[in-house]
């Protein structure tokens, strides 16, 4: 079964290697955060060289992940494996590494980038309006 799942990668899970009937194996697992009015959590792996590619997107990038689902029995218990076959970092148009260089490719040469701005406090006072007739904020 193939489907896709997009989400949030919110954390990348310790890499696993060993020896095997067939040979040396390597697995990464991840789990991404679905973007749905009830979010959820999915550990998925990927096998190979397709684990490496995983390591190197950053913690809190949104992606679209491609994945075959299966399960199988073993001693009368089911298992179901999550497969990641294809990952692709959806286009949000900041880099989640470096934030505050968003607009770089538009500026000229030796203009200095935008002063980073202060997050807002999470106990911010809560905006009241004088008239409420007029239901825009502004």
């Amino acid at each position: 079964m193939a489907l896709e799942v997009n989400g949030k990668l919110i954390m990348l899970l310790s890499p696993q290697s060993g020896m095997g009937k067939n040979g040396a194996w390597n697995k990464q697992e991840f789990v991404i955060e679905t973007n749905e009015q009830y979010p959820k959590k999915i550990c998925i792996s990927a096998w190979g060289d397709k684990g490496t590619q995983v390591a190197q997107i950053p913690v809190g990038t949104s992606v679209k992940v491609s994945v075959n689902i299966e399960s199988r029995e073993f001693n009368s218990k089911w298992y179901t494996d999550v497969r990641m076959w294809a990952i692709q970092v959806e286009n949000s148009g900041i880099d989640p590494v470096y934030p505050d260089t968003q607009y770089a490719d538009s500026m000229p040469m030796g203009t200095p980038a935008p002063a980073p701005q202060a997050p807002m406090p999470d106990s911010a006072p809560a905006i009241e309006f004088a008239d409420s007739s007029d239901d825009l904020p502004f």
